[in-house]
Order: structure tokens, then C-alpha cells, then sequence
């Protein structure tokens, strides 16, 4: 990617080594994935997993530890995609009547405390709608290339892109209708909404993509075959398959492989919101 000349956010909270107790609960994001799947093996429910809850306050993360001066690249680099995101979304969200606020973006090591309760680097990165902050653990794209095989470094701008993308929800009033319909659902049917709701944030980090590359021709070759290997990696019945050896997709919550390559490329090629339409009839007929 050619990101370093790009403009760097003002939005980045640098929590990492800031010492918290160690979290019980646990959120949605790329690795929260693995996370669910344990508590089902482990006898657990995965819908009880729960990141709506406020728990006050902003809070404090890390573990305490010096911070990694190897991730300081890491850093510098998730400032200019949470910049470059800033630049793209408030025009697209204002043809829908919507103002775009920017997020913050909290960097963390091992724990942080966030408007949604406590984390930990585990369950990977997610997005806080009670204080719309993306939690980020640096670490988690080390866990990306070596655990999930999916290197390089537009495959970890689509993470960003993605929880951006929740982001992008909530200022829409997605993210609220979701959480209020899965409410009055249990079990498969809670699940399937909230594999839609994860296939549309796919979708937006394609749209994120899509008009960074038409207006500041930030993508490299190779760029967009790294996102969707990222997008097919942390697939869920490819990480069930993996930590089970079976695949079970009633319990899916985030879409298989191939519907999150089916998302994040559609949004890539067409970008629009029209486009991304994930709850409708017709576009759960046509990908399942």
C-alpha cells in the first residue's frame, strides 16, 4: 500500500501500557470469532457473549508492560487508514442526510476497559457503539499473518476498515435495529441477523477501499487479493473447521469465507451504500 505520505489521524488513543484487571467479558471483531467458538466447545452459549452493556466511563487499558517499540510502524500506519477512512465517509454518509463523526481508535495491550465493558486482545478487534471507539491490540495482526495466514498490510487496513464500518452503522441506525430485532430472537435466528450485520461491515470496508484507491491511489498489486484472503481467513466455517473439524452454520455469526469474499469485493467494485444492502431478500437469495 502506499500509505506512508498519507495524512495521520488525530483520533488514535495510545492505552498500551496502561495496566487494568484482567477482563471477563469478551467482544465482536475479526478474532472475536474464535473467542465464541471456545465458549461453544467449552459448553458455553456464544449469544451470551454480550458488548452492548456500558460499564461507565472511558477507561484504561494494557497490561502494564513497556510498550513495543516495534509497533510504533503499526501505529503510525492504522493513524493514516483511520485518516484515510475520515476522508471518505462523511461525503457518502451526507447523501443519506447522516453528519459523520469521526471515531477514535484506542490502541491497547492485553486489556482495556471501554463503554461496552471489559476486552482483552483475544477476542481481537471490535467497535464500541456506547463510546464509538474501535479497540485495537497491535498484536492481533501478528495473530492475522502467523495464525490465519493472512499477511500483509491491506489485509490489516480491512480490519480497521471493518470495525470502521460498524462505525458507519451505528451512525446509520443499523447497528440499534439489529440490536433490537436479535433482542426478540434466540439461537440460529439471532445468529443469521448478526451475520448480516457483520457482511454489511464487510461490504463497507470494500466501499472504503474502493474510493481510496479512485481518489488517492493508495493500493499497490497484490493489495486487494491480501484484504480478500484477510476476508476469507477469519471466515467462520473455515475457523470452525479449524478448531472443531466441522462446520456448524446455524451457529455462524460473522458469514462463511466465501460470503465475506462475496461482500468485501462487492463493496470494492461497486461502491455505494446501495450496494451493501445485506438484509434484503434478495441479496441474502442470492448469497447465503
Amino acid at each position: 500500500m502506499n500509505w506512508q505520505g498519507g495524512r495521520r489521524s488525530t483520533n488514535v488513543e495510545d492505552r498500551r501500557g496502561m495496566g487494568v484487571g484482567r477482563p471477563l467479558a469478551v467482544g465482536g471483531g475479526a478474532a472475536g470469532i474464535v473467542v465464541a467458538l471456545l465458549v461453544m466447545l467449552l459448553g458455553g452459549d456464544p449469544s451470551s457473549i454480550d458488548t452492548t452493556s456500558p460499564s461507565g466511563g472511558d477507561g484504561v487499558g494494557g497490561s502494564g508492560r513497556p510498550v513495543d517499540p516495534a509497533q510504533e510502524q503499526l501505529k503510525d500506519f492504522v493513524s493514516v487508514i483511520l485518516a484515510d477512512t475520515e476522508d471518505t465517509w462523511p461525503a457518502l454518509l451526507e447523501a443519506q442526510g447522516v453528519q459523520y463523526t469521526n471515531p477514535r481508535l484506542v490502541i491497547f495491550s492485553d486489556a482495556v476497559e471501554s463503554g461496552c465493558g471489559m476486552g482483552e486482545s483475544a477476542m481481537g478487534p471490535f467497535y464500541c457503539p456506547m463510546d464509538q471507539r474501535v479497540y485495537l491490540d497491535l498484536s492481533f495482526f501478528n495473530e492475522l499473518d502467523r495464525r490465519f495466514g493472512a499477511p500483509g498490510d491491506f489485509a490489516e487496513a480491512y480490519v480497521v476498515a471493518h470495525e470502521v464500518g460498524h462505525h458507519v452503522q451505528n451512525l446509520l441506525g443499523i447497528s440499534e435495529r439489529v440490536h433490537s430485532m436479535r433482542g426478540r430472537m434466540r439461537g440460529a435466528d439471532s445468529n443469521a441477523l448478526s451475520v448480516l450485520q457483520e457482511l454489511q461491515a464487510d461490504c463497507f470496508a470494500g466501499i472504503w477501499a474502493h474510493h481510496a484507491q479512485r481518489q488517492r491511489n493508495i493500493l499497490e498489486q497484490g493489495d486487494v487479493e491480501e484484504g480478500l484472503a484477510a476476508a476469507s481467513a477469519i471466515g467462520d466455517d473455515t475457523l470452525q473447521r479449524q478448531a472443531q473439524g466441522r462446520v456448524v452454520p446455524e451457529s455462524f455469526t460473522h458469514g462463511s469465507s466465501e460470503q465475506r469474499v462475496y461482500w468485501f469485493r462487492r463493496g470494492l467494485e461497486q461502491g455505494t451504500l446501495e450496494a451493501c444492502d445485506t438484509f434484503s431478500a434478495e441479496s441474502q437469495g442470492r448469497r447465503r
